[in-house]
């Protein structure tokens, strides 16, 4: 009996400092946020596709802190006050930085803005329906000349915000011998039946260059069905 009452005091002395541990945890307080940019520009994305690393030196557990970027190129993280530095991974659509690293001074809300340099840019993006057929018009842009070719050129159509190459409910390729860098394209697409009943659908044009497993894309555009 002496025996199961002292068990009985460590299990609840045990339960007592695993509570005292969680109140204790203090949460981060500081945001650090920020937009990818080309040319003053947002750089848009895959949705949580495209990532970016923090790493905070003096700290013995050292881990990387993953970033996600939106996709509309912004990115933001709850972190501690602190130095850190921010890389730009690869295998995004943008050129791998030769420096990489930017050193960045984290104290309560942190904005910084990351300069890429994409692969193809896309421009004067508009869309059109009529008879159910979306017309999509845009222009592509090469921005990096060497080891960079256009591989894909895709119009994407989906019932919620988030579409792109993995996300989407209807997307068509171009033909690329029709695309003309510099110089209006166009894709035009029947609508699904099963978006035909929605009052409006999203759409956006995505371009892949050879370089990289990452499109880069248009703003995504809330486009009227009926």
């Amino acid at each position: 009996m002496k025996t199961k009452y002292i068990l009985t005091l460590i299990a609840a002395a045990g339960l007592f400092f695993t509570a005292c541990k969680h109140d204790n945890y203090v949460e981060p307080k500081a945001t650090l946020s920020g937009r990818v940019l080309y040319n003053s520009e947002q750089v848009s994305v895959r949705n949580n596709g495209t990532q970016l690393e923090l790493w905070q030196d003096g700290f013995a557990l050292r881990a990387l802190i993953p970033v996600y970027v939106a996709q509309d190129g912004t990115f933001s993280a709850s972190l501690f006050n602190g130095t850190y530095k921010l890389t730009r991974k690869g295998n995004s659509p943008w050129l791998q930085q030769s420096t990489d690293t930017v050193v960045i001074q984290v104290n309560g809300n942190t904005r910084v803005d990351l300069p890429v340099t994409p692969y193809f840019t896309i421009k004067s993006t508009t869309f059109a329906v009529a008879n159910n057929v979306v017309t999509a018009n845009f222009i592509v842009d090469k921005v990096v000349a060497t080891s960079n070719n256009l591989q894909n050129v895709k119009l994407y159509l989906g019932s919620s915000i988030l579409t792109d190459e993995v996300r989407s409910e209807h997307k068509v390729d171009a033909n690329l011998a029709t695309v003309v860098l510099g110089a209006n394209s166009t894709i035009t697409t029947t609508i699904p039946t099963a978006l035909r009943t929605l009052p409006y659908v999203f759409a956006r044009i995505g371009v892949k260059s050879s370089a990289t497993g990452e499109y880069v894309y248009s703003q995504v555009q809330k486009i009227a069905v009926k």
